[in-house]
Formats: structure tokens, C-alpha cells, sequence
């Protein structure tokens, strides 16, 4: 709302000034360019401190942590940010009150003016009002004024979140606005809201109602009666409602306001197929001389709504299955500075798969979000960041309620807003776990802080739900009394992918209907990661390869679409996003996003647009796939892979390089075929109809077809890139090279001799390899599998120069630290292994006792090149010979120069 308020104060300022000459009542400009930045140690509490040499110029949005989470080092800057800005005043302003508006600052903020102290803001998700009138110098000469903010993102055990699966970063990384007003004015000292709640007690397809309340501030030194009018528009602009009333202002106060438009006759219902807003003009005049002091409009949307435990969710008396994902805010190359175009683009990317619903998670985004979410018709959730365990302390309670008021009076006039949530996962990593007694006491605490956040937020706003989202502990969290609290159960659903089975999912919606059968369910959050470089044809959990996650969405969404009383699905998450802590195969990203971190689609994002979408669609899933290889089957020269086609078209034909594949139908938004690929290019179309109309969609692949045997004189070999103890495929697009899982050797081609891939002892969902951050690469899954124990790699080759790169990584010792996200393991302490070994190549010494960890380290990168000279019939024989423990080779590539 705030959003939309500043773009109409703009709007506003330009016409009074054009129509009047005299400067508009209330003017809003951001002040984004400019900005010096620093960062200090965090002892430094004055500006005067900061290092001279360490000012560079930046702009708002900004973080200062957009690069540093990306990187190998462990941890991530967390402290004080300095920002200062000289301004000019314009002189006209010193008769009115002039204010500081942050959109967000993460998460500790202190304001200067010339000097003096103007204000502090703490948490770093929701914006604030600095009030600055009285520190302003006006005495015409430019870049007077200065301004000086100090951001701090330490960890603060007092300020939510403590822990999250995401990253805490730093900085002014929203708007920031400068704000004028008449002494006379609407309240700015609201919670940073905009002083104006606007609601619909009463609302039917025939009627509606709306309520307006607000506060006027009176600055000017002596009692003002007011009229107050508040103007309801559709459209076009023409008005459809209109109230007046007096009142008066005492000076140097603030006074209170209610006005009630009692009927709007056949309003446009609000829905997400027709996300009709209207607007509501509310206005300020002194009654004496019908001056205008101040103006705000809000958006205004006519909607009822209510969820049943048994049935779902309900718009304006309609069964309405809700389905969408949640949204993280942060950007490639950008954090969470992330400018408002695309924010907003992300919204219509949601509206684009078909979504209907967005979890705002973990905690208020950028106004421009809801903002969007009310035009194009995204139904949502918000919550504060109160995520994987709690403070027991008063600070830290005062902190969260603080929060949960911000929240909501600063997106309250939001059509969009069905839910205000408090809490995610607070039991995920409970304190405490070596003494119950303690335990059951920090339980009852959090039970507690959920109790009163609840209580806050049913006073705050009695016309829209409350929800508290728990992850899959049942018998915790229904024990802890979580699940009574809330009039919305959430829970945050991940069987077969963290732990369990995919069955284990339907089998716990049955268990919630059963157990808590007076409580709506939400499925909150359910996904499995896809980092869009490996794929598999031979999907498996926890292989990260984007074939099982598309299974796992198909798996999950039919399940919840079979049961009314399942109100919504929100898929997580709608794009990947960075969390710094987090290694796995692509370090410090969650890849559980339907998109990339830069928002490229991956395969699953096809099928929700198949299922969702009611327009017909038609889309080859693999788009993303267009660099393939494999192995010629046999001694023929193609190589049989599988092509997913989604669509919502009953059947479609699929051709390959202009040959049918045939016709299939279509189940569950997906059609699969087994199509022969050719080295080089090859085409890919498919079709369908409906309703007599033809649809289309088509792809090129370039496929890296690689002989059955090496001597093939029809496919000559050239190149290799293996990954050994693996079975899935990695795609290097920056090099345009396409890894193949490794084979056991066979005769007349390549594999290796001896040794079994690596897997952790006891390591729970991998099924092979490790989830270690390899240092020295962004090629993770090169190094991330091995085969242990390995006695030779064969290649048989026909005569030629090659050049052969052995690539190795250390995967055993060290901690690795259990992480917040990680429900089916704690922290794992692993045992250095002794290992050192010969490597020959064709009877030449080319690494002599290699002892990988001494060498060089722990899960780092190694790659060793070596180029020989093959004649006859001898081929490639890569020899390793123990001298301590196993040898290993986790990657090679063979390339005949």
C-alpha cells in the first residue's frame, strides 16, 4: 500500500503544482543516489571513528553482502554499515514537517541529522519513519544537510530470526524516501503504516460496505477543526461512495477518526481472475478556509473469505483451491538489493505458472509485492521472521510483537492479505535437548510467545486469518500445544526428500484430518531440490537431479488436489535462493526453486503450468536440457534418452528429427518419450490440438554422442568428461561440456577396474558421494563423487596424442556442521583418512605418493593434466597402487588433440 501511496503522492505534487503554483500538501521523492558507504568494527559507534580511507560511493538499494556469501570462506560480513549523504532543504520546507522513510535496513538502524541523533529502528524486514524537521538547517546552500545511517546485521540473540535457512544480509536494501507533510497531516507515527486502516464489514455481490479509520497529527501549535472526506472510486475514477465528518484536532496532538460508507451498490468483486481495485481518496481540509493539508489514497478491494477444516478455502462463497509458492527476496549478483521491476516481475512469473497464492516467507518483502499481488490477483500470506527457535526473554518478545504490529498496519489496506502468520519451524532445532526438564520449560515459552503474537494479531486485524507453520513433527508440535494456537495450521512437508518416503506425505494430510479435525491445513512448504546442471536417468532422493524433483511436484500436488480439505499448496520455493551456510552441490544456494537464482525455469516449473494454467499449454520440460550426451547404444550411432513433454492437451505426437515418436496421452500434465539422439543437432518438436486448434512447441539439443567402442570409425572418439562413483549427468554450459556417469570397464571402450563408489558411513539421504563445499571450484559435483579403492581406468583408444586431466578431492574429515535446514542429521565429525598412492599412466610414474589431504587439504579441488602418446593397440591403462589406505579418482577427461 505504501507503495502505491508514494507513486499517487508523486502523481499528486506534479498536478496541484501545475494546476495551483504552490507546492502539493505532501510530497514523497526518493533519495537512492549518492550514498557513501563504509564498514567499521562494530565497536565504532560515531562517524568520526570511521576510517577515512574506506568511503566509496553507492546507490539504495544496497547490500553489502552481495558477493561474500558466494564465496569459499565460511561465514559472511556481519556488522556495521556506515552510509552518509549530503542534501539540500528546500527552504520553502522550514514551515513544514519533513520525515525519513525506510522501506527496510537490515536489522539494527540509527539515524543522524547533522549530528544529532534522529532516531533507531530495530528488525530488517519492515519500514520506519525517522521524523527530522527539527535537526534540518535552512539556509539555502546546497548539500547543507547530512545524513548519516549506521546499519548493523550482527546476530542479535534479542532480534529475530536467530537461525534461518537463508542469509541475514546487510544494508539499506530497500528505498529510501524523503517525505513532507503540513503540520496538519495524517499520523506518521503509526508503526511506519500510513495512518489511514481501511475494511469491509460487509461485502455480497449486491453491497458493500467500508470503514476508515485513521489519526490526523496537529503540528501547528494551536486547536484545528478539520473535514475529513473520504472518496470511494472505481476505475474510471467515477465515484461510487463518499463520507464526510468534523472533528477537532487539539494542538500538538493527535486525534482519532471513524467514517463509514454504508452501502456501495453491486460492487466488482475482488478474485484472481478478476483482481478488480478500487481506490479510496482520503483528504484533510481545514474547515475554516477549505485548504487542503494532506491527501492519501489507498487501494481498496471488495472480497469475502473462509477456510473449513473439512472443505478448504472459500472466495466470495466459492470453493477455492489455493496453490503457489513462497518467495525469498535476493537476486543473482544482487542480495537482497533487489530493485522494484524485479520484484514485481517475480509476481508475474507466479501469475504466469498458474499461481493463485504467495507465502510472503520468511518475513515482509518490498511493497512493491503486494502491491503487484493486488493488481494482477495473487492471493497471500505474511509473517515475521520468527524462524527455527526463540529468545526466552522480554526483549525478545517485545521485538517479535513490535514486528507483528509493523507487519500488519503497514500492509493493511492489502485485498490481497487472507493470512497473517508469526512463527515457522520454532521446534526444527529445539534448545536444551540434554535436560527435558529445561526442554518442557523453553517448549512452554515458545507455546507462550505464540499465544500472545496470536492474541496480537486477532486484535490487530479481526477480519483475516492466523497461522503458525510448523515442520513435520507431529506428535512435537501437537504436544508443545503449537497446533491449537492458530486458527490456520501450517505445516512444511518434505517426506521423501529429507527423510522418509514420498508415501509418508499423503499418509500425514490423513493423520492432520483425523487428529486436528476442527483445524484448516495449509501445506506450506513442500520441494526437493534441482540444481538445473544434473540430471539422471536414473532419478534417485537426494541426488539433486531435476528429474526426481519434477516426480516429487507431480507426486505431491496430485496427492493435495485429491483432498478438499488440503485449503492450499505453497511449492518451495518459487525461485532458488541464497543461503551462505548451506554446501551441498551448488554451495550457499537452496536449490529447491521451480526457477533459477536469475529466474531461468527449470523442468518442474513446465508442469505446474500444465496443471495450473487454463489456457492450453504445451511445453517441451526439458528446454533447459539443450546440452546432452551419452553412449551410442550398442554399435549403432544414436543413443536413446528420454524427452518429458507437460501440457494440458489430452494428447500430443512428438517428432524427432522430422521421424513421429508417436502419440500419447497425457497424465497428470506430463507425456514421456524414448527418442534415439544423433550426435550434433537434433531437432525435437511436438504437437497437439484442442478444440480443433493446433499447438506447438519445439527444441534443438545439441547431443554429444560418444561410441559404444573407442575404435568406431563412423563416431571417432574425441573427447570423455566422466564422473565416477556417480550416476547422473553434470552440465558445464560456461564450457559447453557434458559429464557422463562412469561404467565399469568393458572391452573395446572405457570404465573402471575395481573399488566401489564413495558414500558417507551412516550418511542418511545421500545415496552416494558427499555434501561437502568443495574449495578451489564452482564444479562441485566433479569432485563431490569418487571411486574408492579404485585399481585402474581403462580407456581403449585408438593411437593418437590425448591429453588426460585426473581430477581428486579429499571427501573424508573435518566437521561438517549440522545445519538448521537438515531435519535427518545432526553435526558429523569425520575421521581423517590415511591415503597416499601411485599413479602411472602406461607404465610412466605421474603422481608419486599422492596423499590428497596433505597435499592439499579437505574437500578442495585438484586437477592433475597429462598428455601421452598412444600406439598399437595398448590404449589408455591408468594404474593406481596403493601405499596407505585407498586410492581414489573422483573425475577424468580423456581429449584426443
Amino acid at each position: 500500500m505504501k507503495y502505491f501511496f508514494f507513486a499517487y503522492c508523486l502523481f499528486i505534487t506534479t498536478q496541484l503544482i501545475a494546476q495551483t503554483g504552490t507546492p502539493a500538501a505532501r510530497t514523497a521523492i526518493t533519495i537512492n543516489e549518492a550514498w557513501s558507504f563504509s564498514k567499521a568494527p562494530t565497536g565504532i559507534t560515531n562517524i568520526a571513528q570511521v576510517p577515512q580511507a574506506g568511503w566509496q560511493s553507492v546507490n539504495i538499494p544496497h547490500t553489502w553482502n552481495a558477493t561474500d556469501v558466494m564465496d569459499d570462506e565460511p561465514g559472511y560480513y556481519r556488522g556495521n554499515g556506515w552510509y552518509k549523504k549530503k542534501l539540500t532543504i528546500n527552504n520553502t520546507w522550514k514551515a513544514k514537517k519533513v520525515y525519513l522513510y525506510f522501506e527496510g535496513a537490515n536489522q539494527e538502524t540509527e539515524v543522524w541529522i547533522n549530528g544529532q541523533i534522529a532516531g533507531r529502528h530495530i528488525g530488517g524486514y519492515t519500514g520506519f519513519y525517522i521524523p527530522v524537521s527539527q535537526w534540518l538547517q535552512f539556509d539555502g546552500k546546497e548539500n547543507l544537510n547530512e545524513i548519516v545511517v549506521r546499519v548493523n546485521n550482527s546476530h542479535n540473540e534479542n532480534i529475530p530470526p536467530l537461525t534461518a535457512d537463508f542469509t541475514f544480509y546487510g544494508g539499506i536494501y530497500r528505498d529510501c524516501w524523503l517525505v513532507t507533510t503540513e503540520p496538519l497531516h495524517f499520523s506518521l507515527a503509526d508503526h511506519g503504516s500510513t495512518g489511514i486502516f481501511l475494511t469491509t464489514p460487509q461485502v455480497s455481490a449486491e453491497n458493500a460496505s467500508v470503514q476508515v479509520n485513521g489519526a490526523i497529527a496537529n503540528e501547528t501549535g494551536a486547536d484545528k477543526k478539520v473535514q475529513v472526506t473520504t472518496t470511494v472510486s472505481d476505475k474510471t475514477g467515477k465515484a461510487v461512495g463518499t463520507v464526510s465528518s468534523t472533528i477537532t484536532v487539539k494542538k500538538n496532538s493527535e486525534a482519532a477518526f471513524r467514517q463509514d460508507i454504508k452501502s456501495i451498490v453491486n460492487p466488482q468483486l475482488w478474485t484472481p481472475d478478476h483482481p478488480y481495485c478500487y481506490t479510496a481518496s482520503t483528504t484533510i481540509k481545514d474547515a475554516k478556509t477549505g485548504t487542503v493539508a494532506d491527501q492519501l489514497t489507498n487501494t481498496l478491494g471488495f472480497r469475502w473469505f473462509s477456510f473449513d477444516a473439512d472443505k478448504g478455502f472459500f472466495l466470495n462463497g466459492n470453493p477455492y483451491k489455493l496453490i503457489g509458492s513462497s518467495r525469498h527476496q535476493d537476486y543473482k549478483d544482487l542480495g537482497n538489493a533487489v530493485p522494484d521491476e524485479l520484484a514485481r516481475r517475480d509476481v508475474q512469473l507466479l501469475k504466469q505458472m498458474g499461481g493463485n497464492f504467495l507465502r510472503i516467507a520468511h518475513y515482509p518483502q518490498d511493497p512493491a509485492i503486494l502491491q503487484a499481488c493486488d493488481q494482477l490477483g495473487i492471493l497471500t500470506s505474511v509473517e515475521i521472521p520468527v524462524v527455527n527457535e526463540i529468545t526466552e526473554s522480554d526483549t525478545f518478545t517485545r521485538n517479535c510483537a513490535n514486528m507483528q504490529v509493523e507487519m500488519i498496519r503497514q500492509n493493511f489496506n492489502h485485498p490481497s492479505i487472507i493470512i497473517w502468520c508469526y512463527m515457522n519451524e520454532t521446534l526444527l532445532r529445539p534448545h536444551f535437548n540434554n535436560d527435558k526438564p529445561r526442554q518442557e520449560i523453553y517448549f512452554s515459552n515458545v507455546a507462550k510467545l505464540a499465544r500472545t503474537l496470536d492474541s496480537i494479531t486477532r486484535k490487530e486485524d479481526p477480519s483475516r486469518y492466523t497461522m503458525l507453520v510448523n515442520h513435520g513433527d507431529f506428535n512435537r508440535y501437537k504436544t508443545v500445544g503449537l497446533t491449537d494456537i492458530p486458527m490456520i495450521v501450517g505445516w512444511n512437508l518434505y517426506s521423501g526428500w529429507y527423510g522418509g518416503s514420498l508415501t509418508d506425505f499423503p499418509a500425514f494430510l490423513e493423520r492432520h484430518h483425523k487428529e486436528l479435525s476442527t483445524k484448516p491445513l495449509m501445506v506450506t512448504e513442500y520441494g526437493a531440490d534441482a540444481d538445473p546442471r544434473i540430471r539422471s536417468l536414473h532419478p534417485v532422493r537426494f541426488d539433486k537431479s531435476v528429474e526426481y524433483t519434477t516426480a516429487f511436484h507431480q507426486y505431491y500436488l496430485t496427492e493435495m488436489l485429491k483432498r478438499p480439505f488440503v485449503a492450499g499448496a505453497m511449492l518451495w520455493n518459487l525461485a532458488d535462493f541464497n543461503s551462505e551456510t548451506r554446501e551441498e552441490t551448488m554451495p550457499h544456494i537452496n536449490n529447491k526453486g521451480l526457477l533459477t537464482w536469475d529466474r531461468t525455469p527449470k523442468d518442474p516449473w513446465y508442469f505446474y503450468q500444465a496443471i495450473l494454467r487454463k489456457e492450453p499449454f504445451l511445453k517441451i520440460t526439458s528446454g533447459y536440457w539443450k546440452l546432452r550426451g551419452g553412449v551410442a547404444d550398442s554399435n549403432a550411432l544414436v543413443c536413446n534418452q528420454p524427452v518429458q513433454v507437460a501440457a494440458n492437451l489430452d494428447e500430443v505426437e512428438l517428432f524427432m528429427n522430422g521421424k513421429s515418436m508417436g502419440t500419447k496421452k497425457v497424465e497428470n500434465g506430463l507425456a514421456q518419450w524414448s527418442v534415439p539422439f544423433v550426435d550434433g543437432t537434433n531437432d525435437i518438436v511436438v504437437r497437439g490440438t484442442k478444440e480443433g486448434k493446433p499447438y506447438t512447441d519445439q527444441l534443438t539439443v545439441n547431443f554429444q554422442l560418444q561410441p559404444y567402442r573407442l575404435d568406431n570409425e563412423q563416431l571417432p572418439f574425441s573427447q570423455l568428461n566422466i564422473l565416477l562413483g556417480a550416476d547422473r549427468y553434470f552440465i558445464d554450459e560456461q564450457r559447453q561440456q557434458f559429464w557422463l556417469p562412469d561404467q565399469p570397464y568393458r572391452p573395446g571402450s572405457w570404465g573402471h577396474i575395481g573399488g566401489k563408489p564413495f558414500k558417507i558411513a551412516n550418511g542418511g539421504r545421500l545415496p552416494y558421494g558427499t555434501d561437502k563445499n568443495i574449495v578451489g571450484t564452482d564444479d562441485d559435483p566433479i569432485y563431490q563423487t569418487q571411486q574408492t579403492g579404485i585399481e585402474q581406468y581403462r580407456l581403449d583408444v585408438p593411437s593418437g596424442e590425448y591429453e588426460i586431466t585426473l581430477h581428486f578431492a579429499e571427501l573424508l574429515g573435518g566437521t561438517v556442521k549440522g545445519l538448521p535446514y537438515n531435519l535427518s542429521a545432526d553435526t558429523r565429525k569425520e575421521d581423517e583418512v590415511q591415503r597416499s598412492f601411485h599413479v602411472l599412466v602406461n607404465n610412466t610414474p605421474v603422481l608419486e605418493n599422492f596423499n590428497i589431504a596433505r597435499q592439499y587439504g579437505v574437500a578442495r579441488a585438484v586437477a592433475k593434466k597429462v598428455r601421452i602418446t598412444v600406439t598399437g593397440q595398448q590404449g589408455i591403462i591408468i594404474a593406481f597402487t596403493p601405499i596407505t589406505g585407498e586410492p581414489v579418482l573422483n573425475a577424468i577427461q580423456v581429449t584426443k588433440l
